[in-house]
């Protein structure tokens, strides 16, 4: 049964130094045991963050032996700096010997599947499946998420068709109430694969949707209220983003 714990830090630094201890962890563990390892990348100021305290510091992981995921993606052009994936690499797949092939990124707008997002969503299943075995998806290690003020996940917001969405693991969102419009997304679907599910989240202006979600609110509602990990769910918050946990 998955066991769901909140941790609290004194800082957003706080939370990134453990949660680098740990990805280490768990990251070092899998290798030893199966000889890879596979991890779920997310955006945002804490989980950047997280990036580049494991470019400064990542022990004793094989990089060259990692498959890298995203969880969301700005359905913009290659090379765009708002994409997750220019982030993440100039935060850290640039800078640690991560096998280019087992880099999966999803398409760009001006990619070999046009502008057609539903499209470049579909591709990004088939690439899913073809990482699995006998699943339509990797049972990831790890998937990390940050967490908007109103609670969304990945690109999954309150009261949409991809926060409901019960059967496929990636899908397109040409309305996001957050610019831009168009973006590609992993469901709650896909983040329940993952063993191990991180939310790295920090700040005062998360606070209610941190109280809510751990309290068990509907995923709806509060999208991040459905992202359990199959094995463990791990909230990693500052005392800011923790502090209505107490008054709900």
């Amino acid at each position: 049964m998955s066991k769901t714990s909140v941790l609290q830090f004194l800082d957003a630094q706080a939370l990134v130094d453990a949660a680098r201890s740990r990805f280490v962890e768990v990251v070092t563990s899998a290798q030893a045991e199966r000889g890879s390892a596979s991890v779920v990348l997310t955006g945002g100021g804490t989980g950047i963050a997280l990036l580049e305290a494991l470019r400064a510091d990542s022990g004793a992981i094989d990089w060259g032996n990692v498959d890298i995921f995203f969880g969301d993606e700005r359905f913009l052009p290659s090379g765009d700096p708002e994409r997750n994936e220019v982030q993440a690499s100039e935060a850290l797949l640039d800078h640690v010997g991560v096998h280019p092939d087992r880099v999966f990124r999803m398409a760009a707008s001006d990619g070999p599947h046009g502008s057609d997002p539903e499209v470049a969503a579909a591709a990004y299943a088939q690439v899913l499946g073809s990482r699995s075995s006998g699943e339509h998806t990797p049972a990831f290690d790890i998937h990390l998420l940050g967490m908007g003020g109103e609670g969304h996940i990945n690109s999954l917001f309150p009261h949409t068709d991809a926060v409901r969405e019960q059967h496929r693991y990636v899908v397109a969102v040409e309305d996001s109430p957050k610019p831009p419009p168009v973006r590609i997304t992993l469901t709650l679907p896909a983040v329940r694969r993952a063993q191990h599910v991180w939310l790295l989240v920090s700040g005062a202006n998360k606070a209610d949707a941190v109280a809510s979600a751990v309290g068990g609110a509907d995923s709806d509602d509060v999208p991040s209220a459905g992202a359990v990990g199959s094995e463990s769910t791990v909230w990693f918050l500052d005392t800011a983003a923790a502090s209505k946990l107490d008054k709900k």
